[in-house]
């Protein structure tokens, strides 16, 4: 199946066999959504979430049609990468934390970086993309939420990190993400998109990264440019024992 790459060769497992259909009841809910809010295909960059997926998982994505790849761990996508330079038109989004000690890894792997939170951050992904001759693309992640296990900057900090980018020649702060404490109910999560939607207005910001499986038709009509799907299109995650199985 020349179509999965010169690294994959034979029958894709039954599990990848049904990314394809997946895919298209996702698309379907999109475009549900979309035509909700009076809004276009073009609007929205479908981000699939490979994170604790194989290499093999993402070249089969890659040949249903997604382009868009979202990682949590630097560590876990760099021993995937060597098997994913071939993917025509791949972009890979870091959509996890990301330590300053990382930020050159971070700055060779990936297209963007969606959860840039402190000045220190920007400074060392900005000397990192000097050093690499690059101009990288970046989102500041702003904590909406109380939960403590939630990362990313204060609402009140995001002038401060605007301040550190504009001195940052190599990066280009292109907008806003967050995540919203998880429910069952997608409309829980819609106080927290009106308000990362808002915030983006106010600073003219054009990117909005908010909304996953559960509830990525809400942030499409609050305003998501980005959405971040995993589940809905890869299926149940591997036990850790089948992260990183790749042939």
């Amino acid at each position: 199946m020349s179509a999965y790459g010169s690294h994959y060769h034979g029958s894709l497992p039954p599990e990848f066999s049904e990314i394809e259909s997946r895919l298209a009841a996702v698309e379907q809910r999109i475009a549900a959504a979309l035509q909700r809010s009076g809004r276009v295909r073009l609007e929205i960059t479908l981000v699939a979430v490979s994170k604790k997926f194989s290499a093999l998982a993402i070249q089969a994505a890659h040949a249903a049609g997604l382009r868009n790849f979202g990682e949590n761990y630097v560590q876990e996508f760099q021993e995937k990468w060597e098997k994913l330079q071939e993917l025509t038109g791949a972009r890979f989004h870091l959509i996890g934390h990301l330590q300053s000690n990382k930020a050159k890894v971070a700055c060779e792997l990936f297209d963007m970086v969606q959860t840039v939170d402190s000045p220190k951050l920007l400074q060392r992904l900005d000397a990192a993309a000097a050093s690499l001759n690059r101009t990288m693309e970046v989102l500041l992640e702003v904590k909406l939420s109380d939960e403590e296990n939630k990362l990313g900057a204060d609402p009140a900090e995001i002038p401060l990190l605007l301040d550190a980018a504009a001195d940052c020649s190599r990066l280009r702060v292109t907008g806003l993400m967050t995540v919203p404490p998880w429910s069952e109910d997608p409309e829980a999560s819609r106080p927290y998109f009106q308000e990362l939607a808002k915030l983006a207005g106010d600073y003219k910001l054009p990117q909005l990264s908010m909304g996953m499986s559960n509830d990525f038709e809400t942030a499409i009509e609050e305003g998501a440019t980005i959405i971040r799907v995993g589940t809905a299109i890869f299926g149940k995650r591997p036990p850790i024992k089948k992260l990183l199985l790749s042939p």
